[in-house]
């Protein structure tokens, strides 16, 4: 999911905290997270570079923000979805992201809390009427 939210554009700008992995580079599993003490966020000509400090196991020093994908948290993913939220609630051993984009309620089911939000998330991003009149109605 957060591979298709980086391709529909989500914009991420990092901090603290933030998980991210670099794709094609042999790094599958990896996942890696912003901190000032070994990974921080320079601002460069042409975007963010981010930049890996001490003990990395690799030969990277940095890489541009625009060559990793970043993986909301679910409370970030729920962030973005802002006044589009409605509810998450538990159905049989699925969980369902109730968002409502000014025609109603549509809900998004999946596996995983994270999934429902991001599916939500998804066709907000991508459907660019609703992300104006989420703007419009206070988002």
């Amino acid at each position: 999911m957060a591979v298709e939210l980086d391709r529909a554009g989500l914009d991420w700008m990092p901090r603290e905290g933030d998980k991210f992995v670099i794709p094609g580079r042999n790094l599958d599993g990896l996942v890696f997270t912003v901190s000032e003490m070994t990974i921080e966020v320079r601002p460069v000509v042409g975007g963010t570079r981010i930049a890996f400090n001490g003990a990395v196991e690799w030969a990277l020093d940095s890489i541009m923000q625009s060559e990793v994908v970043w993986m909301p948290s679910e409370s970030q993913l729920r962030d973005r979805l802002g006044a589009t939220f409605r509810q998450l609630r538990s159905a049989d051993g699925d969980y369902v992201c109730v968002a409502d984009f000014g025609g109603g309620e549509v809900e998004f089911i999946t596996s995983s809390p994270s999934d429902a939000y991001a599916q939500a998330l998804l066709h907000l991003i991508t459907n660019p009427e609703l992300r104006l009149k989420a703007i419009v109605e206070g988002d």
